[in-house]
C-alpha cells in the first residue's frame, strides 16, 4: 500500500512525538524550542522563575566565573568601547531632552552599576542589558512636557512611573508572560533586528535625522566645527577628510585583523587566535594615534563632564530652577541636585502616583518587548547556547534595575540587541564561512565591560582622546557583523539579483520567486514602518505598539496568503527546515518506491495464481556502483543544512562530514588526553565503511602490500577527516559533487560492491 502522507503530516506527526522542553523557551543543549509558532502553556505563577534560576545560575554559575581566558579579556575591551560612546553620546541627548534632569553622568553610573550587578545575578550573561532606547528617551521627552504642564517635578513624576513599571515587570514575570515571546517567529525577530542594525550602520555613517555620522563633519555648521572657528588656519574640509579616512580604516583593520585566526601568518596559532580576538581593540589604538598625530588638523573628540556629581546645577537651595538656563546672571551653581528622588514632592498633587499607572503601561510594554526579542534573538538554536534561558528571572531583574534607577533619577536600560549579537560573535568559536561551532558562555566578560565603564567614571579625562570618528568605525563594524547573520537582509538583496544565480537556499529550491518576493516586501513594509515611527519624536512613542502588531499578522494573515509548507522553509528555524527537507525527500523515496513494489506484488499474486513456476531469467551482472558512505551527520541519500552566516544572510548550505557532529567539533581542538583521542577515533570510524584489517597470525612477508588509494587514505589522521561537500546549482543543475576520501576509500577497499 502506497503511504499517502504528506510532508507537513510527517512534520507534525514528529511534533507530536518529539520531547517537549515544558520548563524552558529552549533546551540546555541549544534545541529550537522557542522559535516556533506555538504559544506553550503557562508554568503556573512563580514556577517560571525558580525554573529559570535553578537551570541556569544555580548550575552553571561558578563555571561561568572562573572560566577567564584571553578571548574574555579581548571582548571586554572591544565591547567597553561600544558602551562608553554611546553611554556618553545619548547621554548628552537626553540631557537636552530633559533639562538636564538625566544627562551623561546619569547614563554611565547606570550603565556601570547595572552591568556588574546583572553579570553577577543575571540569568543570560551573553546578554547586554544596560542599553539607551530610542522610544524609551522619546517617552522621556514626552513625559517631561508632561511633568511641566502638570506643574509637577520631573524626577518625582518619572519615578512614580518608573515604581508602576517595575510592578507590572513583576506581575508579568510571576504569570509567566514571556511565553508570549514565543510567539515571535523570523518574521518578527529579523525585521526588529535588521532595524537596530541599521540604526548603528546610518548613525556611523550619518543620520538624516540628526547631525550624528561622519558625514555631517563635511558640513561646516557642524558642532564640532564651532570650537575652530576663531582659528584662520583651520579647514573643515581637512578635519572632515582626516575623520572619513579614520572612520573607513577602523573598520577595515578591524575586518582584516579578524581574519587573522585562518590565514598562514604570525609565528603560531596561539598568536593569530590572539590577534582574531583583539582585532577591534587593536584598530581602536592604532586609529586613535593616527586621528591624535595631526595637531594642524583637530578632529572631534568625545565631550565628556570634567568631573562625577548630578548633571542638574540648582540655582537655590530648592533646587526647582536649573542653573545657567534659569537663572541668568548668577557667575556659580548652588549646587548638583540630591542624587534620590523626593516621592513626596507633588506641588500637592497626591493623584499623581495612581494617575501613573497609565503612563507606566505604554513604558512596560516598551522594555518588556524590546528586552524579550532580544533575549529571543541571542537563543536561537544557531548560536548554540547550552546554559539554557531565564526570561522569567531576568525580568525580575530589569524590573528591579528600573525601580532602582527611578528613585536616583537614572534612565531606563533595556536589551541591547546589536552589543548582545556582537557579544556572541566575539565570544564564539567559528569556521572560515561563519559557521558557530560553540559559544564561550562566560559572566566575566559582561562584568569586565561594565567594571571598566565604572572605573572611567573617575578617569572622564582620558575619554576625550578617543576620536568620535573611531567609534563611528566601531559602530559601523558591530552593524555589519550583526547583518551577516540575517536572512531578511540576504532577502533583500534578491531583488537585485538574477534569479539563476540565487544562493543556495531551501526557500530558493522549493519556492516560487514571487512568492519569496512577496514575503520579504511584506516584512519590508512593516520595517519602513517602524523606521519611520521611530524616527518621528512625535510618534516614536508608537514603536511598540507596531512590534506587537508583527505577532498577529504573523500568526493570522500570513497563513492566508502562504501555505503552510512555504512558511516552513521561509520562517522557520534551521532544525525544521531540515525536517521538512528529510521528510519530503523520504517521501518522494517513499512514492516511488511503493510504485516500482506494487508492480512486483502484482505479477509476483498473478505467477501464484496460475501456479506456473517459471525459471530464473539470467541477468547480466550490474556494475559495480559506488556505495554511498553512510555516517552520523547524513543519512544516505539525504543532504543535511547548516546555516552558515555571510555578506548575503545566512545560507543554509548542503553539506556532508564524515565521522559525524562529535568528530567535527573535537578537531577544532588538540585533545588533551589519550582517552579523548580513543574517543575521536571510535566516533569517527563509526561512520565510516573501513575494510577489515589484516589477521595478526599473517607474517609480514606474506601480507599483501596496501595500493597507494589505501596509503593515501591511512596517512590522514582519523579525527581530522572531515570532508564538505557542496552543490553549485547556478544553472539550476545539480553538478557532480566532489569525490570525498571516504569514498575513495570505500571503492578501493570493497571493490566487490
Amino acid at each position: 500500500m502506497k503511504d499517502t502522507t504528506t510532508t507537513n503530516d510527517r512534520l507534525k506527526g514528529t511534533e507530536k512525538t518529539a520531547p517537549v522542553e515544558s520548563e524552558s523557551f529552549g533546551n540546555d543543549e541549544g534545541g529550537d524550542a522557542g522559535h516556533g509558532h506555538k504559544m506553550r502553556h503557562g508554568l503556573g505563577w512563580g514556577k517560571g522563575i525558580v525554573s529559570d534560576v535553578k537551570r541556569t545560575i544555580l548550575t552553571h554559575w561558578k563555571e561561568e566565573m572562573t572560566n577567564l581566558n584571553s578571548k574574555v579579556i579581548a571582548t571586554s575591551f572591544f565591547l567597553y568601547f561600544a558602551c562608553i560612546a554611546p553611554a556618553v553620546t545619548f547621554g548628552a541627548i537626553y540631557g537636552k531632552a530633559t533639562n538636564n534632569y538625566i544627562g551623561t553622568i546619569e547614563m554611565i553610573l547606570a550603565t556601570a552599576w547595572c552591568g556588574i550587578v546583572y553579570a553577577l545575578i543575571g540569568g543570560q550573561p551573553m546578554s547586554n542589558d544596560q542599553w539607551w532606547y530610542g522610544p524609551v528617551l522619546a517617552f522621556s521627552e514626552i513625559l517631561y512636557k508632561v511633568s511641566k504642564s502638570m506643574d509637577v517635578p520631573f524626577l518625582s513624576l518619572n519615578a512614580w512611573i518608573g515604581i508602576w513599571v517595575a510592578i507590572y515587570m513583576f506581575i508579568g514575570a510571576v504569570m509567566d508572560l514571556n511565553r508570549v515571546i514565543v510567539l515571535c517567529t523570523r518574521f518578527t525577530d529579523e525585521i526588529f533586528s535588521f532595524l537596530i542594525s541599521l540604526i548603528f550602520i546610518i548613525n556611523a555613517i550619518g543620520s538624516p535625522f540628526s547631525d550624528v555620522g561622519v558625514i555631517h563633519y563635511f558640513d561646516m555648521n557642524h558642532k564640532a566645527h564651532d570650537a575652530y572657528e576663531d582659528q584662520p588656519l583651520y579647514s573643515h574640509w581637512a578635519s572632515a577628510l582626516l575623520s572619513l579616512i579614520v572612520f573607513i580604516g577602523t573598520t577595515q583593520v578591524a575586518f582584516l585583523l579578524r581574519k587573522f585566526k585562518f590565514s598562514p601568518f604570525l609565528p603560531s596559532q596561539a598568536w593569530r587566535n590572539t590577534m582574531t580576538d583583539f582585532a577591534v581593540v587593536i584598530s581602536i589604538l592604532i586609529w586613535s594615534v593616527i586621528g591624535n598625530s595631526f595637531s594642524e588638523i583637530p578632529i572631534e573628540k568625545l565631550n565628556v563632564p570634567s568631573k562625577f556629581a548630578p548633571t542638574f546645577q540648582c540655582c537655590d537651595a530648592s533646587c526647582t530652577t536649573s542653573w545657567p538656563n534659569d537663572c541668568y546672571g548668577q557667575t556659580d551653581p548652588f549646587g548638583p541636585r540630591p542624587w534620590v528622588v523626593n516621592l513626596s514632592d507633588l506641588n500637592g498633587k497626591t493623584w499623581v502616583p495612581f494617575m501613573a499607572a497609565g503612563p507606566a503601561l505604554l513604558a512596560f510594554v516598551l522594555v518588556f518587548l524590546d528586552d524579550g526579542i532580544t533575549w529571543h534573538l541571542i537563543n536561537h538554536p544557531s548560536h548554540k547556547l547550552n546554559h539554557g534561558d531565564a526570561y522569567n528571572w531576568d525580568t525580575i531583574v530589569v524590573g528591579v534595575f528600573v525601580l532602582i534607577n527611578s528613585m536616583l533619577g537614572l534612565p531606563w536600560l533595556v536589551a541591547a540587541t546589536v552589543r548582545s549579537l556582537n557579544h556572541i560573535h566575539a565570544m564564539a568559536e567559528k569556521l572560515p564561512d561563519g559557521t558557530f561551532v560553540s559559544v564561550h558562555e562566560t559572566r566575566l566578560s559582561n562584568l569586565g565591560i561594565h567594571v571598566l565603564v565604572l572605573i572611567t567614571i573617575f578617569a572622564l579625562d582620558v575619554l576625550k582622546l578617543i576620536p568620535v570618528p573611531v567609534l563611528y568605525g566601531v559602530f559601523l563594524f558591530m552593524g555589519l557583523v550583526s547583518l551577516g547573520s540575517n536572512q531578511f537582509w540576504g532577502r533583500m538583496l534578491m531583488f537585485f539579483m538574477q534569479p539563476s544565480k540565487y544562493p543556495v537556499q531551501p526557500y530558493t529550491q522549493y519556492m516560487a520567486p514571487k512568492r519569496m518576493h512577496l514575503f520579504t516586501a511584506i516584512q519590508l513594509f512593516f520595517f519602513a514602518a517602524l523606521y519611520a515611527v521611530k524616527s518621528i519624536k512625535v510618534i516614536a512613542i508608537a514603536f511598540p505598539i507596531l512590534i506587537a502588531m508583527c505577532i498577529p499578522v504573523r500568526i493570522y494573515l500570513l497563513p492566508k496568503i502562504f501555505n503552510e509548507d512555504e512558511l516552513i522553509l521561509i520562517d522557520s528555524d534551521p532544525n525544521t527546515v531540515k525536517m521538512w527537507i528529510a521528510n519530503k525527500e523520504q517521501e518522494e523515496e517513499l512514492l516511488l518506491g511503493g510504485e516500482e513494489g506494487g508492480d512486483e506484488d502484482d505479477v509476483s499474486n498473478h505467477d501464484e495464481e496460475e501456479g506456473a513456476i517459471k525459471p530464473p531469467t539470467p541477468v547480466a551482472a550490474a556494475p559495480a556502483r559506488r556505495r554511498r558512505v553512510r555516517t552520523v551527520s547524513m543519512p544516505a541519500g539525504h543532504f543535511m543544512f547548516s546555516e552558515q552566516p555571510s555578506a548575503l544572510g545566512p545560507q543554509l548550505r548542503p553539506q556532508m562530514v564524515l565521522g559525524g557532529d562529535a568528530v567535527f567539533r573535537r578537531s577544532l581542538t588538540t585533545p588533551s588526553s589519550q582517552e579523548e583521542v580513543s574517543q575521536i577515533q571510535d566516533t569517527a570510524l563509526e561512520g565510516m565503511d573501513l575494510a577489515a584489517p589484516s589477521s595478526s597470525n599473517t607474517s609480514r612477508k606474506n601480507r599483501p602490500r596496501p595500493s597507494r588509494a589505501q596509503r593515501r587514505a591511512n596517512s590522514c589522521p582519523t579525527q581530522n577527516m572531515m570532508f564538505e561537500i557542496q552543490i553549485d546549482t547556478g544553472m539550476g543543475r545539480m553538478q557532480k559533487p566532489l569525490e570525498t576520501l571516504n569514498e575513495s576509500v570505500t571503492s578501493s577497499r570493497a571493490p566487490e560492491l
